[in-house]
């Protein structure tokens, strides 16, 4: 994977294709439900916004030790946007999230999305640990790590448990020994 940008991956339902400014009209509607925001904080952004956020991000890391891969999802079938994923990858280590919107969850996207991103970035990418950061009541997004192969660990940042998979071969451990 060229380390300038990510590479589009496909899942059995989803394309996820990589971030860019044109995405911010049709995100701004997925991501548009406030509900959203419950575990994490913020608010829905307007159009503005979001594009403005896409350019930073389509733009990269100002730390060149640091890459920020995003993609929007969308599903095949209809051809919608139905959300992102993202992983900031600083050498053999990256750290993912997901987000779909509300009118598309419950179909089982954000798991499959999930899981879709640790192995490509697992089989495209030098990615040995995978960590996700999880508010301790978000029941859905504790399911989508465990879809995606990820454990808890008994580390907290933020408010947040850890999550860890170990793709170089070893299982998911607790605490910090999981680096």
């Amino acid at each position: 994977m060229p380390h300038n940008g990510p590479e589009p991956f496909s899942t059995s339902r989803l394309d996820a294709l990589p971030l860019d400014v044109a995405y911010a009209d049709e995100m701004s509607t997925v991501l548009a439900d406030p509900a959203l925001h419950t575990y994490t904080g913020g608010a829905p952004e307007d159009t503005a916004t979001l594009r403005a956020r896409y350019a930073r991000q389509s733009a990269g890391s100002p730390d060149p030790a640091e890459l920020w891969w995003n993609w929007v999802l969308r599903v095949r079938t209809d051809g919608f946007l139905a959300g992102y994923v993202q992983a900031t990858v600083r050498g053999s280590r990256a750290e993912i999230a997901w987000v779909v919107g509300g009118a598309w969850q419950g179909r089982g996207y954000a798991k499959e999305a999930a899981a879709g991103l640790v192995e490509h970035l697992r089989d495209g990418c030098s990615v040995r640990t995978v960590l996700a950061h999880i508010h301790p009541g978000h029941t859905a997004s504790a399911a989508v790590a465990t879809a995606a192969g990820l454990a808890p660990t008994d580390v907290w940042e933020d408010g947040e448990v850890r999550w860890h998979r170990d793709l170089s071969g070893g299982a998911a451990r607790r605490g910090e020994q999981a680096e």
